[in-house]
């Protein structure tokens, strides 16, 4: 059985092995739908169907390509088979009207679905904000029919219609122009009717491969009929192909070109290339605004100029639409309900900060304060009406849990939730956040104390581990200068005590500047260049960091920021109902045993001046914009270290809610002309501290902030060092060994013993210019065999070893 009309995506070859379909199934026509919802950015469509198997299984199919693309059917409703009725059309339309979404896919018969579009455009349905989207059908009425009367044209203005993609060819257009010559133009050719002639093509090519192979055309009964009871239909007579397996096959391996373009089965025994054109009725015709096809989605182009290209989904396009009501402005696809149903706005009742959010009192769904002024003014400058209603998430004594009212959203008690809401990680995973219209995270904050400077005060500018570091580098300094400098500077030589002194001297004497000694060698000069250049920084840092010491009032605190107070063991307290606690257990591991709820800044107050002695807690951990109105008034407390998380707060919504892109760009537009900082003006501008110019108490200069001028100053040291030992061994290569007596030392150790002596010894500053002169010499005497030239090789090497003698 071939049918090139039935689309049902169900009808598969798995439960009806001798059925094949060659057309393009519904599955292909209705992903190209949801891939054009897609494009356009809408999420929920309005889906109207014939109630049969046909309609039924499409927009099945249908509601499962929406869900890949994180779309929906919002609502589906069904006409009943058989000839339209126009009261059962006209109160399924009024319910469509009634609901959210704007966007109305049609998959109907032709009969049905004129008589939709004409009862649309009397409700005032084909008109702006309004998108149809029809299935093939109508595209086969519009290319067969003879031109439709002008009302029902006026009725399918701006309608989106799919219509089955055949490639354009010379075959095409020779069998169009004889078909226009038998049937004079009337009826036209569609996308069916040339499936049709191929399908014809199709069993001739396979049965003349059939005949080809030997095949028989011979039939016979089965013996198993004739048990069953058939009463009068006569089973008994029905007979079977008996090569139907062989014609089956040769079907399947057909290929060829046909009238609508390669014709071949897939593995599935489905048309390879499946692909429709997207065209636009406007005026008394269409235009064609685009392509999908299933290689590459949609496109301007024809589908068989992109097969021989890479597949590429990424810049995907369609030309302009002419939209129902005459306009080229992309519909918004949804408005609110107008069924008389508001908003359902969970609202936080609070019990402290209630600048920000609280419930008018004599109230019960009336609410006040910044949170619901940025709502408010965000909702206004929206270019539609938001019918909502305010409703109070908690008793009022105690803060709600935030967690709970961002859940309610999807349980469906909500519609949206308003408030101080944080945007977090795990939140965000079930519901849509606005954009933020308030920069929050969690800070630490602690009691403080003024410190007074002390005696000990020039201590506190750099760290222990800073002291020990610059001190030992002192040290290394004089020793490698010592080094570089005893073999040549008289000033680095004596006895092992002055010697001892000198180094200590040299290196400390640096800090000022004011080193006595000078030196002599080039490696010496390197290295005291760069450790004079470190010496600077350091001494300039010390001086300013001691200045601020002494003269700015510093704060200091037990606590340093979130670190310490990981590492403690002391209570934390945190705001009844924020993610704070979450945070504190989940992500930082810290013991729920350690957590103190706190519910008030009274309570935070009392708590943070008790202390751990007496029941209170050692630091507070809240968000910013609460830290801050708490600090507004508690003089006594500082923020100890930096914001330890970066988040913010916004209006949260339902998944995909359209509603929530629009109110984030509304809130974009009151950053921008100022309303946002005007309304927290009027809401959380406090008097502060007097203390307000007092610091806590600023960290002291670390390694880490001069371990690169270490670094530089070591690695100067290291390559010094070596080049200079590379020197020494290079004078004891070639230096002559004095003949050692039997009885003496190993020979290793006698290197050594040469080595010290090497390094300990008094170099001859004369040495080096009496061995050039010698050199100079040599060269300018230019005579073979001259006698001359021996001797003075010969007193030049006399010379240099008396020079290279030790000195006492």
């Amino acid at each position: 059985m071939l049918s090139f009309a039935a689309t049902d995506p169900t009808l598969s070859y798995l439960e009806f092995p001798y059925f094949l379909r060659t057309t393009q199934s519904d599955l292909n026509q209705m992903s190209a739908v949801a891939e054009l919802v897609d494009f356009y950015g809408w999420k929920e469509v309005t889906a109207i169907y014939l109630d049969d198997d046909y309609g039924r299984n499409a927009v099945s199919a249908l509601n499962d390509k929406l869900a890949e693309r994180r779309c929906k059917i919002s609502y589906k409703v069904g006409i009943q088979p058989g000839p339209a009725k126009r009261g059962e059309i006209m109160d399924i339309l009024v319910k469509v009207a009634l609901m959210e979404s704007r966007v109305i896919v049609l998959h109907v018969t032709p009969e049905s679905g004129f008589e939709v579009f004409a009862i649309a455009r009397y409700l005032a349905m084909m008109g702006n904000g309004y998108v149809w989207i029809a299935t093939d059908w109508l595209s086969s009425v519009l290319d067969s029919a003879s031109p439709l009367p002008s009302e029902t044209m006026d009725s399918l203005q701006g309608v989106l219609v799919l219509r089955q993609h055949t490639a354009e060819s010379d075959k095409k257009r020779a069998f169009a122009s004889r078909w226009n010559r038998l049937t004079r133009g009337s009826p036209g050719l569609n996308s069916y009717g040339l499936y049709a002639y191929d399908s014809v093509w199709l069993v001739a090519h396979a049965l003349e491969a059939f005949f080809e192979q030997g095949g028989v055309l011979s039939f016979s009964n089965d013996s198993r009929i004739k048990s069953i009871e058939s009463g009068g239909l006569h089973l008994e007579e029905m007979s079977f192909f008996d090569t139907g397996p062989l014609l089956l096959k040769n079907i399947l391996q057909t290929n060829f070109v046909g009238l609508t373009g390669p014709f071949q089965f897939n593995s599935d025994r489905c048309l390879i290339h499946p692909a429709y054109d997207i065209i636009n009725v406007v005026g008394t015709g269409v235009r064609r605004i685009g392509y999908w096809s299933n290689y590459t989605g949609l496109s301007t182009l024809p589908p068989e100029e992109l097969y021989e290209r890479a597949p590429n989904r990424s810049s995907q396009q369609l030309y302009s639409v002419i939209w129902p009501g005459e306009t080229l402005s992309k519909p918004r696809g949804w408005v609110f309900p107008n069924n008389g149903k508001q908003l359902r706005i969970g609202v936080p009742d609070r019990a402290s900060f209630r600048q920000f959010v609280s419930k008018v009192r004599g109230t019960d769904n009336m609410f006040k304060g910044f949170c619901i002024d940025v709502f408010a003014a965000a909702v206004n400058l929206l270019p539609y009406a938001v019918p909502y209603q305010f409703v109070p998430f908690g008793n009022g004594h105690e803060n709600p849990s935030y967690t709970d009212l961002v859940n309610s959203i999807t349980t469906g008690l909500f519609d949206a939730a308003v408030g101080d809401i944080a945007i977090t990680t795990n939140r965000t995973k079930i519901v849509d956040f606005t954009q933020p219209y308030v920069a929050s995270g969690l800070v630490v904050v602690a009691p403080f104390r003024k410190m007074n400077t002390g005696a000990w005060a020039f201590l506190r500018p750099f760290t222990p581990q800073m002291w020990i570091v610059t001190g030992a580098f002192f040290l290394a300094i004089g020793i490698v200068i010592w080094i570089l400098e005893h073999r040549t500077n008289d000033e680095f030589r004596g006895s092992p005590r002055q010697q001892v002194m000198t180094i200590l001297w040299f290196s400390f004497s640096t800090l000022f500047f004011a080193h006595r000694e000078n030196t002599a060698s080039t490696l010496g000069r390197v290295v005291l260049i760069i450790w004079l250049f470190v010496v600077l920084i350091i001494n300039s840092s010390y001086t300013a960091s001691l200045t601020s010491i002494l003269t700015v009032q510093q704060l200091s605190s037990p606590i340093k920021g979130i670190d310490s107070l990981i590492k403690g063991d002391e209570p934390i307290g945190f705001q009844v109902g924020s993610f704070a606690e979450h945070y504190l257990t989940q992500e930082l591991k810290i013991s729920r045993s350690r957590l103190k709820p706190l519910g008030s800044p009274d309570a935070y107050a009392k708590a943070l001046r008790d202390g751990p002695g007496k029941g209170g807690v050692a630091a507070l951990v809240d968000e910013l914009p609460y830290v801050e109105m708490f600090l507004s008034t508690q003089c006594s407390f500082r923020i100890v270290g930096p914001e330890f998380t970066k988040s913010g707060w916004g209006f949260a919504f339902p998944r995909d809610s359209p509603l929530a892109v629009d109110l984030s760009t509304a809130i974009l537009a009151l950053s921008e002309n100022g309303d946002l900082q005007r309304i927290h003006d009027k809401w959380l501008m406090q008097t502060s501290c007097l203390s307000d110019s007092a610091e806590i108490e600023s960290d002291r200069l670390h390694l880490k902030s001069f371990w690169g001028l270490f670094l530089i100053c070591g690695i100067a040291c290291f390559v010094a060092l070596f080049i200079y030992f590379l020197q020494i061994l290079h004078q004891l290569c070639t230096t002559p060994a004095e003949s050692v007596p039997e009885g003496s030392s190993s020979s290793r150790s006698r290197h050594l013993q040469r080595f010290l002596s090497l390094m300990d010894e008094k170099e001859d500053p004369s040495k080096r210019s009496k061995r050039r002169k010698v050199e100079r010499a040599l060269s300018e005497n230019d005579i073979a065999g001259n006698p001359e030239r021996d001797n003075k090789r010969q007193m030049g090497i006399q010379d240099e070893q008396q020079s290279s003698a030790p000195v006492s």
